[in-house]
């Protein structure tokens, strides 16, 4: 999933949210703004957070261990224009827009992959 906003537009916000209604027990989600990835084990998959934002080099996505992920993990990313030509193409992408009311968010959710169809309609009918 590749999480796209502003800075303060709630990216982190939503990651952790996420990230904590998939965990078996409640845990400390912290920003991986410092680390650049932070992992966790669910009862599906591994959950991987990545914060691209001070990565210089698309060869330092390799370093992270990220593109192994994308094959086996739940891969939440923020600011994926650093992934560059290594942006998964059947990725989720989910851009978070700050509003008038400083409380207020709008959740875009683009894909071009065909079976986020049926899951984002699944998951809206809920």
């Amino acid at each position: 999933m590749l999480l796209t906003g502003d800075i303060g537009a709630g990216k982190t916000h939503f990651a952790r949210c996420l990230i904590q209604s998939l965990l078996p027990a409640h845990e400390d989600v912290p920003s991986p703004t410092y680390t650049l990835v932070q992992s966790y084990p669910s009862r599906e998959s591994e959950i991987w957070h990545a914060d691209l934002y001070r990565l210089t080099d698309t060869n330092e996505v390799f370093e992270l261990g990220l593109i192994d992920a994308f094959d086996s993990a739940i891969c939440l990313i923020e600011w994926p224009d650093r992934l560059g030509d290594l942006t998964p193409k059947d990725a989720l992408c989910l851009t978070l827009s700050t509003q008038a009311d400083p409380n207020t968010r709008l959740l875009t959710f683009e894909w071009q992959y065909p079976a986020w169809t049926a899951r984002v309609e699944d998951a809206l009918n809920v």
